[in-house]
């Protein structure tokens, strides 16, 4: 059975919808080698716009090498080190004999060992160092560059959930060694992403950052309701299935046209429709989304003080003043000198955004069991 939504994956092709002016935005950003740095809150697309966008400039323009790498397990510089290595060589070789080749040429003055291997023709390299006890030269950060000028193309590298450089030991002193490599690579663009969008305004936002004004900002909207409504309908009957437009638009604000759930809404109200999706059967689906999240929502919820939880079911219902004595009160939160201790904790967790007095709940399916299943306890 071909269901046609996709959401937990990169999205491609068909599955990807809209995003067009911020594909041609990014894919410019490619070709014109400027560094970017792309933020949002978690699950809004932004590994599959990169690739989109990748396939766009390949597409278009020979000359570039792409270059990915998700450092989300990375928890040193020096593990980072050997990742960005590794990764580098990996990815600018089509075949095992190639990357022995490019290793060679490149980093074996760097590395104190490699070996290659060809499991299912999916060529690795093995750096074969114990980073801990043969720390790798800082030098590996100008690989880009060396291979643009060698190869003459350009490259971009593009490195998912990038905030995680924000735990490092050192962090600041190990920014400011990557922007003091990165900003001197005229033949090579870095494309940086994460799924923190607090920590990555941390580190791209804050005036006394290393990476502040390191290049291109892009903050990610949500896909207009509009949008959603043409994808929607286009998906069903390519299946031989239909949905109104209203109706479709209606699944849509349900989850504030939040691009992960969207998808994962739309899927649930496609499997249980027969041939035509109806009002009841699109209510029925929102249901077992929220059932099937229940006891995630619950252990998050015990991970929380009792005003923090507090203070969501606050925002959960609309409230705008915090700080009047009437809120205070009704939702315990103590004191108003509370209130900005409060957000600074939610906000670090990711699970609000906060906009000058204007303060949401990140996920749209949390707002709502909230609402629904929690406060009614």
């Amino acid at each position: 059975m071909n269901i046609p939504f996709a959401y937990g994956k990169i999205v491609e092709d068909a599955d990807f919808t809209d995003r067009t002016e911020e594909t041609a935005h990014l894919k410019g950003n490619f070709m014109s080698l400027t560094n970017t740095a792309i933020i949002s809150p978690r699950r809004w697309g932004k590994s599959s716009l990169v690739t989109k966008a990748i396939k766009a400039a390949k597409a278009e323009q020979k000359d570039i090498l792409f270059v990915r790498m998700n450092i989300f397990k990375c928890e040193t510089p020096q593990e980072f080190h050997s990742l960005f290595a590794k990764k580098t060589m990996e990815e600018i070789s089509s075949s095992a004999e190639s990357l022995l080749s490019n290793a060679k040429e490149f980093i074996a003055r760097l590395l104190p060992k490699l070996t290659i291997s060809d499991p299912l023709n999916q060529y690795e390299i093995g750096l074969g160092v114990d980073v801990k006890s043969n720390p790798i030269d800082e030098d590996i950060l100008d690989l880009p560059q060396q291979i643009a000028q060698k190869k003459k193309k350009k490259v971009v590298v593009c490195i998912d959930e990038f905030q995680q450089i924000g735990e490092f030991k050192d962090t600041l002193k190990f920014q400011k060694t990557l922007r003091t490599h990165w900003q001197n690579h005229p033949d090579v663009a870095y494309i940086l992403y994460g799924s923190k969008k607090h920590m990555m305004l941390h580190v791209f936002g804050e005036y006394n950052s290393p990476f502040y004004r390191f290049g291109d900002m892009m903050f990610l909207q949500k896909i207009a309701n509009e949008d959603w409504k043409k994808f929607i309908v286009e998906r069903f009957e390519n299946t031989g299935k239909s949905i109104t437009p209203d109706l479709a638009g209606y699944l849509a604000e349900q989850v504030e046209n939040h691009p992960y759930y969207v998808q994962q809404f739309a899927q649930y109200a496609w499997l249980r429709t027969p041939k035509t999706c109806t009002q009841s059967i699109v209510d029925e689906a929102l249901q077992s989304m929220l059932y099937s999240l229940n006891l995630q929502f619950v252990n998050l919820m015990d991970t929380l003080t009792e005003k923090q939880r507090s203070f969501l079911c606050a925002v959960s219902e609309g409230v705008k003043n915090f700080s009047s004595s009437d809120t205070l009160q009704h939702y315990q939160l103590g004191t108003s000198g509370n209130i900005r201790i409060l957000k600074d904790a939610l906000k670090k967790r990711d699970l609000i955004d906060v906009t000058g007095k204007d303060i949401q709940i990140q996920d749209p399916l949390l707002k709502r069991w909230i609402i629904q299943e929690y406060i009614k306890l």
